[in-house]
């Protein structure tokens, strides 16, 4: 193997959406860093089979704002 081309692969905290905290090994950021995840494997439709709307950062609403009068009947 060629030498320094590869990433750091150290230790990382993970959160979990119910609040549950793990430790793994990454890529990602620096050592000891957190990473907050906001859909997990207990949260998401296809593993928990039930649909819920996960709003970051007012997606949800701006999307509804922009296209509320399509549809709509005009008189």
């Amino acid at each position: 193997m060629k030498a320094n081309i590869h990433p750091d692969y150290h230790e990382v905290n993970i959160i979990m959406t119910d609040g549950t905290e793990f430790k793994t090994r990454s890529c990602m950021g620096n050592a000891g860093e957190t990473l907050r995840l906001d859909i997990d494997p207990k949260s998401h439709p296809a593993w928990t089979g039930q649909q819920r709307i996960v709003d970051t950062g007012g997606q949800v609403a701006k999307f509804n704002k922009k296209f509320a009068g399509i549809g709509a009947r005009k008189k």
